[in-house]
C-alpha cells in the first residue's frame, strides 16, 4: 500500500474510527483501526464487534492498493504531532511506514486479514432522513437514557419507523423523551413489531461522526442491528435488547389542563439558580404559576433556601408542582434559548409535560410536595 494524503483529513477519519476501538479486549485486533486503500479510496475502520464504522479519507492520491492496521495511540500521536500538510504511507508485510517533509516514522505491522471489517450498507430497504434532524433527534433523546438500570431496553433510543416519519423515545423511568419528524421510506415498506433500540454508545458515535456537511443519512434497521450511511461515514450497531416500554401509555390522556407558554432560555436560567441550594437529600424545586408569575423556590435543610420570580404570559388559575431541576435542565439545555415551549399540567401529583412546535416532547414524574 502506498498513498499520499492531507493529514488533517486522515485525522479526521483516524479519530472517527478510533472512538470505537475497545482499550482492551481478548481479540488484540481489535485495539487498533483498520485503513483500507483500493482503487475507489481510502476507508479507516475500527470495532468492538458492538459498534463498527467505516469512514472514508478525503484528499488521498493512491499509489498502490493495500491494507495497513494502524495502533492508535502511536499512530494518532504522529498524526497529530506533524506539522506537514500531505504526508506519505506506506505499508507492507513488515509494518507501516509514515513519511513527511523531515520526519520518518516505522510501526510494526500486523496481518490486515486478521481484523473483521464492519459490516458495508447494501439494503434494499431503508429510511431517507435530514441529517441535522437525526443529530438532533439523538441530542434530544440520549440525555434520557438509564445505562444502570438492570432493564437493558433503557440503556438505548427506540427508533420507531413509519412510513414517512421517525419518532425517537428514550427514557430511564422517571422521565421520557420523545423526538418526531420526517423519515421517507425507499423500497417497499412492511410495518412490523420488531424493537430498534440503539445503544447510546453507538448513538454518540453517529452525532459524532455524522457532518454538519451531510445533507442526508441513510437508516437501514434490520432484526439485530442497524445500519447508518451518510456521504463519508457507515456506522454497524448491535441492538439492545429487551423488551422497551409501552411509551405512548406515559403521555398523560387528559381531559382538562392548564397549559402555560414559557420562554425556554429565561426559564432554564431561573431553574439554575433556584436549584443552587438543593442537594441530594432535597433536591426538588417548587415551582408555582399565578397572576403573570412563575416562582422557583427551594428549600434545603442544611444547604439553605432559594425564591426566584419571574414574569410570565399566564394569568389562569394557580397550579404548582415539584419536580426535580436536573430532569428539567436536562430538557431546557437542549433547547434553543431563544425559543418557546409549552408546559402542560393538571395538578400536583399528575406528570408534567413539556411540548415545543418542532415534534418534541418530554414527560417528568412529579416529587412529593410535603418532603
Amino acid at each position: 500500500m502506498k498513498i499520499i494524503c492531507t493529514r488533517t483529513k486522515l485525522l479526521e477519519a483516524f479519530q472517527t474510527a478510533a472512538a470505537v476501538a475497545p482499550t482492551r479486549s481478548p481479540k488484540e485486533i481489535l485495539t487498533n483501526v483498520k485503513l483500507e486503500v483500493s482503487q475507489e479510496g481510502a476507508i479507516v475502520m475500527g470495532t468492538d464487534l458492538e459498534v463498527g464504522v467505516r469512514t472514508k479519507v478525503d484528499e488521498v492520491e493512491i499509489e498502490a492498493p493495500g491494507a495497513a492496521v494502524l495502533p492508535i495511540q502511536r499512530f494518532g500521536a504522529i498524526l497529530r504531532e506533524l506539522p506537514d500538510e500531505k504526508i506519505r504511507i506506506e505499508a507492507d508485510p513488515q509494518g507501516t511506514r509514515v513519511k513527511g517533509e523531515r520526519s520518518e516514522f516505522k510501526l510494526p505491522g500486523e496481518n490486515p486479514d486478521e481484523f473483521p471489517a464492519p459490516t458495508t450498507f447494501d439494503e434494499p430497504v431503508y429510511h431517507v432522513l435530514p441529517a441535522r434532524f437525526l443529530k438532533e433527534v439523538i441530542r434530544r433523546t440520549i440525555f434520557a437514557t438509564d445505562n444502570e438500570s438492570s432493564r437493558y431496553a433503557l440503556g438505548g433510543v427506540l427508533f420507531e419507523f413509519e412510513e414517512h416519519k421517525l419518532t425517537a423515545v428514550g427514557t430511564d423511568g422517571r422521565r421520557l423523551a420523545k423526538m418526531e419528524g420526517p423519515a421517507t421510506c425507499v423500497g417497499e415498506f412492511k410495518p412490523n413489531d420488531q424493537m430498534t433500540i440503539i445503544p447510546v454508545k453507538a448513538l454518540h458515535l453517529i452525532e459524532r461522526a455524522i457532518s454538519d456537511a451531510d445533507a442526508e443519512v441513510q437508516i437501514a434497521a434490520r432484526s439485530n442491528d442497524v445500519l447508518i450511511k451518510s456521504s463519508r461515514v457507515t456506522i454497524y450497531a448491535r441492538l439492545v435488547e429487551g423488551r422497551f416500554p409501552k411509551w405512548r401509555d406515559v403521555f398523560p390522556q387528559r381531559d382538562t389542563e392548564i397549559t402555560i407558554e414559557l420562554p425556554a432560555g429565561q426559564f432554564y436560567s431561573g431553574v439554575r439558580q433556584a436549584a443552587i441550594v438543593t442537594s441530594e437529600e432535597s433536591r426538588g424545586i417548587d415551582f408555582q404559576f399565578r397572576d403573570g408569575t412563575a416562582v422557583l423556590a427551594a428549600v434545603g435543610a442544611e444547604t439553605g433556601e432559594s425564591h426566584v420570580e419571574m414574569p410570565i404570559a399566564y394569568d389562569g388559575d394557580e397550579v404548582a408542582i415539584m419536580l426535580d431541576p436536573k430532569f428539567m435542565s436536562d430538557f431546557l439545555r437542549v433547547l434553543d434559548p431563544d425559543k418557546t415551549f409549552t408546559l402542560h399540567l393538571e395538578n400536583s401529583d399528575r406528570a408534567a409535560v413539556c411540548t415545543t412546535d418542532d415534534g418534541y416532547g418530554y414527560v417528568i414524574m412529579p416529587m412529593a410536595r410535603d418532603r
